[in-house]
């Protein structure tokens, strides 16, 4: 099982170092773009990019993840989602830019901003036409390449929002201009893959497809109402300033969701593979579980240390804008909200291995019923934290109502005894700073909190005393090694 477990590591590992460093990339840009354009603007770019979000749902309808579930036909599968998908792209692309004016008045960012629709338009059809490509990367197990391709987009976007915005002035139509010809780029380098089309005509196979694909559309546009509908409606009952200072701070939770995107882009062709083993109901148990700890020491350092490291200054200049810091209160509960949102992605394997996908319709729906309602009732009264309470109440929704769904269909005996301990180490580490709350005390005891975590993992019950002789065995191993190769390195 140690050896399953050690295989979704490895290309976890390799997927997240490029999540990872394409996210960390990006994440440059926060700095940048508070530097360079005012909390209006921010709010505008972040908007847009909500609906950008929210659409590429409707341009894909799921058929990446069909594409993935029947890879045993893939020479047929993907000539057949190819077409799907150039067809419906075609047809949403002739909606949105025939009717810009009246989407981008619709959309909150006004007539003078009609451009960026078009703008959208062009990335979205350009994403699109990787998808595919990249799930036929997954499941041929060839991550490197994956990664290779994901952080070249992302560098040439930087380099093209720098010249944009810094040296040709172009303000926030620059932000989309960089990321149209990234996606291009993306499109090139995907070239190999698209040697592989060949035009074929299998109605069985395209109805299993849509069978799939279609339940995750519904689905999908929940999830995504959660993650992304909150800039929209806060740009409704508040104004871009609000926006840009909310999506500043919500950025800020970038490591926990490089963790989740890392785990998922390895999880599904996991448990996929996996799924007709005896012992893979035991093996997901395992997986939620080290998940949980990882996600939890995360969370802790993250929420304690974020605002002292945002205000550091390097050559004069903080991570972010001083004028965005009144949102950092929100960056624990983002935190919180994506650690939940990778529960619910463990919760996902049941549900898809017994291709029961029309009830993660129903779920997300019931997400994204609380995240509006959240939304307009909390926004009012407490402006970008209740955006952030409702996200976290959203994904705790989700996450316990696929785990009940899941059992009825592929039964999982998921480790929560162990969770529960694993919890309660990190509210005792937690609660005493948060007591503390300012002052010259709460440093130090930050520090103390964050080794106390683990001292209570390894001590207080939540390890078995096999997995204590595992790490006791490989660790000094692994270690070794990697001083190795750094003095390798040196020589």
């Amino acid at each position: 099982m140690l050896k399953e477990l050690k295989t979704l590591g490895k290309e976890s590992l390799i997927y997240g170092l490029a999540t990872v460093l394409a996210r960390f990339l990006n994440f440059i840009l926060l700095p940048f773009y508070t530097y360079y354009l005012a909390p209006a603007e921010y709010g505008i770019v972040a908007a847009v990019f909500s609906y950008i979000a929210f659409l590429n749902i409707v341009y894909h309808y799921g058929l990446d993840q069909a594409y993935m579930r029947y890879y045993s036909e893939k020479e047929k599968a993907f000539s057949i989602s190819m077409v799907c998908l150039f067809v419906t792209s075609v047809v949403i692309t002739a909606v949105l830019c025939g009717f810009a004016p009246f989407w981008a008045s619709a959309g909150g960012i006004g007539p003078e901003n009609v451009k960026l629709v078009y703008y959208s338009a062009a990335i979205l059809i350009l994403d699109t036409a990787t998808i595919v490509p990249f799930a036929e990367l997954r499941m041929s197990h060839r991550p490197l390449r994956f990664a290779g391709i994901k952080t070249v987009n992302i560098v040439i976007n930087i380099i093209f929002n720098v010249y944009f915005l810094k040296y040709a002035g172009t303000g926030i139509d620059g932000v989309f201009m960089a990321n149209i010809i990234s996606s291009a780029v993306s499109v090139l380098l995907l070239a190999p893959q698209y040697m592989t089309f060949r035009f074929v005509k299998d109605s069985a196979l395209l109805k299993n497809l849509l069978a799939f694909a279609l339940p995750l559309l519904p689905a999908g546009l929940g999830s995504m109402i959660v993650q992304v509908l909150d800039r929209p409606i806060m740009l409704k009952l508040a104004d871009p300033a609000s926006v840009g200072l909310y999506q500043a701070n919500y950025r800020l939770g970038i490591f926990m969701m490089l963790i989740v995107n890392m785990f998922d882009q390895a999880w599904r062709p996991f448990f996929i593979e996996r799924a007709g083993n005896a012992d893979a109901p035991k093996i997901f148990s395992k997986v939620l579980t080290y998940f949980t700890a990882g996600g939890l020491c995360v969370w802790l350092i993250m929420s304690f240390f974020i605002s002292d490291a945002v205000k550091i200054p390097f050559h004069g200049i903080s991570l972010i804008n001083p004028q965005y810091w009144g949102g950092l209160q929100i960056v624990p509960i983002v935190l919180a909200a994506y650690l939940l949102n990778g529960v619910y992605i463990n919760f996902l394997a049941p549900v898809i291995i017994a291709k029961k996908t029309g009830i993660i319709m129903y779920i997300t729906f019931s997400g994204a019923a609380v995240s509006v309602a959240g939304n307009f009732c909390l926004i009012p009264l407490f402006g970008i934290n209740g955006a952030a309470w409702a996200l976290l109440a959203s994904y705790s929704v989700m996450a316990i109502l696929l785990y009940y769904a899941g059992r009825k269909y592929y039964r999982v005996d998921y480790e929560f005894s162990r969770i529960f301990k694993l919890a309660a180490a990190a509210a005792v580490c937690g609660l005493p700073v948060y007591i503390i709350g300012s002052g010259a005390y709460l440093l130090p005891a930050k520090i103390i909190c964050t080794f106390i975590f683990p001292v209570l993992v390894w001590n207080c019950g939540f390890l078995t005393k096999a997995e204590k002789e595992y790490f006791k065995k490989n660790a000094p191993a692994y270690l070794a090694g990697k001083l190795r190769l750094r003095h390798k390195a040196k020589i």
